[in-house]
């Protein structure tokens, strides 16, 4: 019986992915990748990987097909559709094959190993992150790989506790909701919109010390007074607004070649709420396309940046009756494990669409390809149609 649900369970995934390779060639005008003869585009010169930026978006929670990518959800997603998918190698089968919860998967992707530590536990990935990996290797200073995070929950997975990388070998890591918190201290009551910590455990909100040093980040680094900073919050929307615009400040007075970002917002689908559901993929959909407006006009990135954007897992399908939908992620259905990864700008061929299966852990060992380090403790494979 658990033999027939697994293969079952794979010629679902097929069937999904298929289905988004048909819609993006008809809706986007992406050409099939088998059909592309030409070498990949990744320039492997030593001069080039010197220069090569990378920025990974993620989605907290993902969206299923029916709200972005099947024909009845395309409203939602008109910035990657018409914007975005044409001008990017699209991989339509992307299998999480680890724990579908926010923080382990997350960690999951950044080592290239499917984790298993304690999904709501301050602890650091077990294995070591993608950020260490540059550094060392590539012997690059802290400042240049950042992660946008969040939620408190996520303050370290810059950097994991393997032996011979860990402390002070990863990536920086800020959090918005947390400097936000700081800045208003006292005075918050119009901005408790921007600072819901976790939507799926509200409860869960580890307490973080160095609130001071964390504070001065925004003068010494983001060149923002904690006023002014707080005075522009009041102007957004959402949490995920504020990641954006920590993110482009990062990028303009850093410009970091590693920098990752995880968005949350479309994870308010925990409250069971549709409309807020479907406002999240929106807004993500939105907020993806303005930051590839500012890769392609930042003088640093402009060029030179390759820019992944993908789900960290998907969500219930509304016909498995062990699970609540769009509501949840629990039933490890395909619906939860089968998302895709949209790959622009440099190393990437335009307007190709791949149905291949690959993995998520298999983005840390594609990155260090396009950047020139190894990773050598990652179970991930090379994604050959980019390297």
């Amino acid at each position: 019986m658990n033999l027939d649900r697994a293969i079952a369970g794979l010629e679902t995934a097929a069937l999904v992915s298929r289905s988004r390779r048909e819609f993006l060639r008809d809706a986007a005008g992406l050409a099939v990748g088998s059909a592309v003869l030409q070498a990949s585009p990744l320039i492997r010169a030593e001069s080039a990987r010197k220069k090569r930026k990378v920025v990974v978006v993620t989605f907290g929670g993902g969206a299923r097909d029916q709200e972005t990518f099947a024909p009845e959800g395309q409203e939602n997603i008109p910035h990657m559709l018409d914007d975005m998918a044409p001008q990017s190698s699209f991989f339509t089968h992307v299998k999480n094959q680890g724990i579908l919860g926010h923080y382990v998967a997350t960690a999951s992707l950044a080592t290239g190993v499917y984790e298993t530590l304690n999904n709501f536990a301050s602890v650091a990935p077990e294995h070591p992150t993608v950020f260490e990996y540059f550094r060392k290797e590539l012997k690059r200073p802290s400042s240049d790989a950042w992660v946008v995070a969040p939620s408190n929950g996520f303050h370290r997975i810059g950097e994991s506790g393997f032996r011979g990388f860990g402390p002070g070998q990863g990536a920086r890591v800020i959090l918005p909701k947390r400097l936000l918190g700081l800045a208003s201290a006292g005075g918050r009551t119009d901005l408790e919109h921007l600072l819901h910590d976790n939507y799926e455990t509200p409860l869960y909100t580890p307490a973080l010390a160095g609130g001071e040093v964390e504070l001065q980040q925004l003068e010494t680094i983001l060149k923002l007074s904690v006023s002014d900073f707080a005075s522009h919050a009041r102007t957004l929307s959402s949490p995920d607004e504020l990641s954006l615009y920590i993110a482009k400040r990062l990028m303009r007075e850093e410009a970091p070649s590693l920098l990752w970002i995880t968005m949350h917002d479309i994870d308010v689908a925990h409250s069971g709420a549709y409309s807020l559901y479907i406002e999240g993929i929106r807004r993500t959909d939105r907020l993806c396309a303005e930051l590839w407006k500012a890769i392609e006009t930042e003088p640093e990135y402009a060029g030179n940046t390759t820019m992944f954007v993908l789900p960290d897992f998907g969500r219930d399908s509304d016909l498995d009756a062990g699970g609540n939908g769009f509501q949840h992620h629990r039933t490890g259905d395909p619906a939860s494990r089968t998302t895709w990864m949209m790959v622009l700008g440099a190393g990437a061929r335009r307007g190709v669409v791949y149905d291949t299966p690959i993995q998520s852990i298999d983005l840390v060992p594609s990155i260090g390809a396009m950047m020139g380090f190894s990773s050598s403790q990652s179970n991930g494979k090379l994604i050959q149609d980019l390297v």
